[in-house]
């Protein structure tokens, strides 16, 4: 999995607000079970794709319905017996919550990715946020700096 360094300093700026200020929460599936119950809760949730977590919460990586349908019925897998586990892409790109909303949209725009998973410095997922929320919270402060130059 890739993620996003903290700043040349070794630390986010105190100053910054940081990526935890702006985490949606995240619904997760536990390496523990099947396919079938993996599609089956991914449709619920009428979702693609969904982080997929250890017992004690670690992201462990994700997996995408299109891709557990092709490699699991494609292949003649039964989905009832098939673990999870063996379709976990780990190759996902995080950031950790105590990082800045700014290195946070760095990676994100380099990636080319609209979201991304947050997780603790211990890799335990906390939730994700988008690139649309934080061009919010850009368009926010805008409509502020009047008001603060009156003051």
């Amino acid at each position: 999995m890739e993620q996003i360094n903290p700043n040349h300093l070794g630390r986010a700026n105190s100053e910054a607000r940081t990526v935890r200020d702006i985490i949606e929460p995240a619904k997760s599936i536990s390496n523990e079970v099947s396919v079938k119950t993996a599609l089956d809760e991914m449709h619920a949730r009428a979702i693609d794709s969904s982080p997929v977590i250890d017992q004690r919460g670690e992201l462990l990586g994700t997996v995408s319905k299109n891709k557990m349908n092709r490699n699991v019925g494609g292949l003649g897998h039964d989905p009832k017996t098939e673990p999870v586990e063996a379709h976990i892409e780990k190759d996902n790109v995080y950031c950790f919550e105590d990082q800045t909303i700014a290195e946070a949209e760095q990676m994100m725009l380099n990636a080319k990715i609209g979201e991304v998973l947050v997780v603790t410095r211990e890799k335990l997922l906390v939730g994700t946020i988008y690139i649309e929320a934080i061009a919010q919270k850009k368009r926010w402060r805008k409509r502020l700096e009047p008001l603060k130059s009156c003051a």
